[in-house]
């Protein structure tokens, strides 16, 4: 199970602002309704009716992530808020009580606004400031937190916040910001891998990877050489961006090198607009990760399609799009979101195949339902029932090395642009209740005794 920022008490406690409270903050129908995280589903003053809810569903492991400014208020180790640090001590601590493992996430979207001040993630004096991060909460936590992440889906913040500009921190640098923030994000993850490596692991005994997302890509036409070539570019500008540097080479896919190259050229560049990484960098990126942390949730059929333009962009270097295919169902909370269970499988397969056969973790994978949500919520645990046994077809055909699944999410919460539209928590939250009562939908229920009789049985499977 997984849940990450925004747990509410934005301002609390010494807490720093950050970029999603700041872009929040700033309206003009960047989120639905103007909604903000503020309170979101108060987990911050209501970690002991989260921890009822962990607890019901009988959770071997938990997913969380660490709130950066709320640890240290502008980025840096210059001031530690106490507070922060008794807060996550607690929660860590009441969790192994309950003999639950903690994954814990350094970074998910929150950059503390001081830093973005500063150039953010464009910056390339993040990579040091990320790596200082890192070290303090290893030698905070590390004593009791065997499996880190290090950043979540660091392409959704390169592409969708420093090149589309649609969610913090709202930089709009179309074909050069996306490109550059990822280069220096792969960078700060690989400090971080070393520092763990060189500093904690041998007293630790500590695991720690980078969570990355990605689609399924299918040919829109599975004989046609063209939709071929552009399935495999879709991969290569979506998941191989981040995993071929970290797990195999160092460096970025070659086809995504060529591709931009000429892309840039034709534009006029006078080279190419994704940055190069020299020899050193690629030695100190090589095998940075200690297994693989995937997050899925949909597939999608692509075609090849030229790009005849001259602005730059990610989307456009990659000569690919992206086809929605209406004959499969889709999540009533979330119109991206098409159901393809046997999706994952093959992407399972994929990194399998590709990457050396690594130990997997699926850290999120999830359904949402629109807003109101009904408890009997029968369509989302079907999508979780099929969902589970194309994992367990990938386990025992595939022999893909799956060693743990967490969904998204334990609660309902603020979900980023969709506000508080779209429902992914196995427990409803009631927003309109200044209480936030926590009530488990059918999808809790079910999901419990898949993990109590540690499979599907008869009665799950019938649902």
């Amino acid at each position: 199970m997984y849940f990450s920022y925004p747990k509410g008490g934005w301002n609390a406690d010494g807490k720093g602002p950050n970029v999603w409270d700041t872009f929040t903050h700033q309206g003009g129908d960047r989120v639905f309704k103007n909604q903000t995280g503020d309170v979101a589903c108060g987990s911050y003053t209501l970690w002991e009716e989260d921890l009822k809810c962990i607890k019901q569903l009988g959770l071997t492991h938990y997913r969380f992530s660490l709130s950066w400014s709320r640890l240290l208020p502008d980025g840096t180790t210059g001031f530690i808020n106490q507070k922060g640090v008794d807060y996550y001590d607690k929660v860590i601590d009441d969790l192994l009580a309950n003999g639950i493992v903690p994954m814990v996430t350094l970074y998910h979207f929150d950059l503390p606004q001081h830093l973005e001040d500063q150039g953010g993630w464009s910056s390339d004096a993040i990579t040091e400031v990320f790596d200082n991060y890192a070290q303090f909460c290893f030698r905070t936590f590390g004593d009791r937190v065997k499996l880190w992440v290090t950043i979540n889906e660091p392409y959704v913040v390169a592409k969708d916040g420093y090149e589309k500009g649609i969610v913090a921190p709202g930089i709009m640098e179309p074909g050069i910001g996306a490109y550059r923030t990822a280069h220096n994000m792969i960078k700060a993850h690989a400090k971080a891998w070393h520092s763990y490596d060189l500093l904690y692991r041998k007293k630790q005994y500590g695991l720690v990877s980078i969570a990355l997302n990605s689609d399924w890509a299918e040919p829109l036409d599975p004989t046609c050489l063209a939709d071929q070539e552009a399935t495999k570019r879709y991969m290569a500008f979506c998941l191989d961006w981040f995993a071929e540097p970290i797990f195999i080479s160092g460096d970025y896919p070659a086809i995504m090198k060529s591709q931009i190259s000429v892309m840039s050229t034709k534009q006029g560049y006078l080279s190419s607009r994704l940055p190069e990484l020299t020899e050193e960098e690629k030695m100190m990126i090589k095998g940075t990760a200690d297994f693989f942390a995937l997050n899925y949730y949909t597939t999608r059929k692509v075609k090849h399609q030229e790009n005849t333009h001259s602005e730059p962009s990610v989307s456009r270097d990659r000569e690919a799009e992206q086809i929605m295919d209406h004959s499969w169902p889709f999540a009533a909370g979330s119109s991206w979101l098409a159901v393809v269970p046997w999706g994952l499988r093959r992407l399972l397969k994929y990194i399998k195949d590709t990457y050396n056969n690594p130990i997997i973790y699926i850290t999120e994978n999830g359904f949402s339902q629109g807003d109101p949500a009904p408890l009997d919520d029968t369509q989302r645990w079907k999508y979780f029932r099929l969902t589970l046994q194309e994992i367990l077809k990938a386990i025992s055909l595939d022999d893909v090395h799956l060693k743990g699944y967490f969904v998204w999410s334990l609660l309902d919460n603020f979900e980023w642009t969709c506000g508080y539209s779209c429902r992914f928590g196995l427990f409803h939250v009631d927003f309109e209740n200044p209480a936030l009562p926590r009530v488990p939908y059918r999808s809790a229920i079910e999901y419990a005794k898949v993990i109590s009789n540690n499979g599907l049985t008869k009665s799950t499977e019938e649902l």
